[in-house]
């Protein structure tokens, strides 16, 4: 009986990005990111297809370069940090589409609500860096209803205008180190 080795990547912090944009007022997008922030991809395949993914972003390290926008952000408003301090992915499926263009779906935690989401995935692509190290890169995106998750205070302008949009849009560009 022959056993299946699967191949562990971990999330290079300092060569990814975490980011999140949503419309403010209808008119203009906020982009906000989180800062601390972990995962890791465990494959069987060089190509990544069923491969196992995970992640965590720390509710204390958002920023949107406003202070005060950040403090209202982490308060129950919106993500209630004290309670719930990470937001979570844990995938159930990571299928290839196309030569570098993979669906991932799973489920994703914010404050005590789970839901599944799907995501799109474009592989950039795997390299040895010049310490000897093999990353592979990826960029994947996909759009969630904040109040779906409980994210949901809101306000409308005296002309009747949503001050923050319903939608948010995930990016991430993200870098594994083989382990």
């Amino acid at each position: 009986m022959s056993t299946i080795t699967k191949t562990l990547w971990k999330i290079d912090p300092t060569h990814s990005e975490v980011q999140f944009k949503v419309k403010h007022l209808i008119i203009s997008t906020v982009t906000g990111s989180f800062n601390a922030f972990d995962g890791s991809v465990e494959s069987e395949n060089d190509d990544f297809a069923g491969a196992d993914v995970r992640f965590e972003a720390d509710i204390n390290s958002i920023t949107t370069n406003n202070e005060q926008r950040d403090g209202h952000l982490k308060s129950d408003d919106f993500f209630n940090a004290e309670k719930f301090p990470k937001l979570t992915f844990e995938s159930s499926s990571f299928e290839k589409t196309g030569d570098d263009s993979y669906k991932l779906t799973g489920n994703l935690t914010i404050r005590d609500i789970t839901k599944e989401v799907v995501l799109d995935v474009v592989y950039g692509g795997t390299v040895v860096d010049p310490y000897g190290q093999t990353k592979a890169g990826f960029e994947v995106t996909g759009t969630i209803n904040r109040k779906e998750y409980g994210l949901s205070w809101s306000a409308v302008t005296e002309a009747g205008n949503l001050v923050v949009a319903d939608n948010v849009k995930l990016i991430m560009n993200v870098q594994f180190v083989q382990n």
